[in-house]
């Protein structure tokens, strides 16, 4: 396969940013970053100064007029993340894009559509799905090694404390669309959903316990899938002892992740049933020493765009999960059991993850 070198751009030059860059650096010279931009223009100039980027600039409008760039890494606040992305598009450049996307699904369709219109593509940072133990998990299951799934367990349990609240754009559902849910627990979800495929009804409860914030800072749901599996899903912003937790149990095996912000092939586990020792022997072939994280994301990204294909996540994958995102609120804040679809163009869950009203909104505004 061809391989070509790609120019590109990162706009938002806070912390996630140098995820970013880390990556772009590893990628062999597959992808240069040629320039940076942050409303701050100071701290734009430091960051590309960190990472020996000539240009600087205070917008992403200004750098698309001056630079030639393929793809732009969009690592601004979520409120931005929309708005941006259609920019990119429209000028013909691919937008990768941190989570969450869009603050709702009715904005992650304005994306779709900008896309259909393009040139170029839209593809959500959702990186735990191209780490060597998800890659062999999914390879396993779709050969049908591991037999049925049966059952699922996925923890996000984080601890983030008032200062980090502290932050303007955090904690509210306009400018972050949600709380852990939206900002937090999607990666593992994420995960869960790419093995799993498509759900088919959530029930779900949040609570707002602890953080002076406008959203949830806790989440659960009990989830169905097409499959027949059925999982449980966790998203916590109050939990001292931190940890992202994955587990498995399909009739042949059990299958487990235990990390924090990413994994190795060594935070995975496999525990065969009785007399199928055999899936443990395929589950050792193949082992890898490299972790999970962006630079693994992005070298798919470019497998892709060498091959004249959309990079993953699709839109498509992503609105999968967003859809996900908007039912469990969706269930939480109505009392109701959400079916995949439910939620259509006319529903407040479309145009708002807050939809109706968060239920401590109500009582405080009776």
């Amino acid at each position: 396969m061809p391989q070509r070198n790609h120019r590109a751009a990162i706009v938002g030059t806070g912390g996630i940013a140098t995820a970013h860059a880390r990556a772009i650096a590893a990628s062999g010279g597959r992808t240069t970053l040629v320039a940076v931009a942050d409303v701050d223009l100071d701290r734009a100039k430091a960051f590309a100064q960190t990472w020996d980027v000539t240009r600087a600039y205070a917008g992403l409008g200004e750098l698309l007029r001056e630079e030639q760039v393929d793809v732009v890494h969009l690592c601004t606040p979520p409120k931005l993340h929309a708005p941006q992305a259609v920019e990119c598009l429209r000028a013909g450049v691919t937008a990768l894009v941190e989570k969450p996307p869009t603050l709702s699904l009715a904005e992650f369709d304005t994306l779709i559509e900008a896309e259909r219109g393009s040139s170029a593509y839209v593809a959500t940072v959702l990186q735990h799905r191209f780490g060597a133990g998800a890659l062999r998990l999914r390879r396993l299951a779709d050969a049908g090694e591991l037999g049925r799934p049966l059952l699922a367990t996925c923890l996000t349990q984080w601890y983030r404390d008032e200062e980090y609240y502290a932050v303007p754009w955090r904690g509210t559902w306009q400018s972050e669309g949600g709380g852990p849910t939206m900002g937090h627990g999607i990666h593992q979800f994420d995960l869960l959903l790419s093995v799993l495929g498509p759900w088919r009804e959530v029930t779900a409860v949040a609570a707002r316990q602890a953080r002076p914030v406008d959203t949830e800072d806790v989440s659960m749901a009990l989830v169905t899938f097409e499959n027949g599996a059925v999982a449980t899903v966790v998203n916590s912003v109050v939990s001292p002892r931190q940890t992202s937790e994955l587990r498995f149990d399909y009739e042949r095996a059990t299958v487990e992740v235990e990390h924090l912000y990413g994994y190795t092939d060594d935070d995975w586990t496999i525990t065969p049933a009785p007399g199928q020792e055999d899936v443990a022997e395929l589950w050792a072939q193949g082992r890898s020493t490299v972790p999970s994280g962006h630079e693994g994301w992005l070298c798919a990204v470019l497998d892709a765009l060498d091959r004249g294909e959309k990079p993953p996540v699709t839109a498509e994958d992503a609105r999968r999960t967003m859809e996900f995102i908007a039912a469990l609120y969706a269930s939480a804040f109505t009392g109701e059991r959400i079916r995949s679809g439910q939620i259509t163009a006319d529903s407040p869950f479309a145009r708002s993850m807050e939809g109706t009203g968060a239920p401590w909104e109500k009582v405080r505004n009776p």
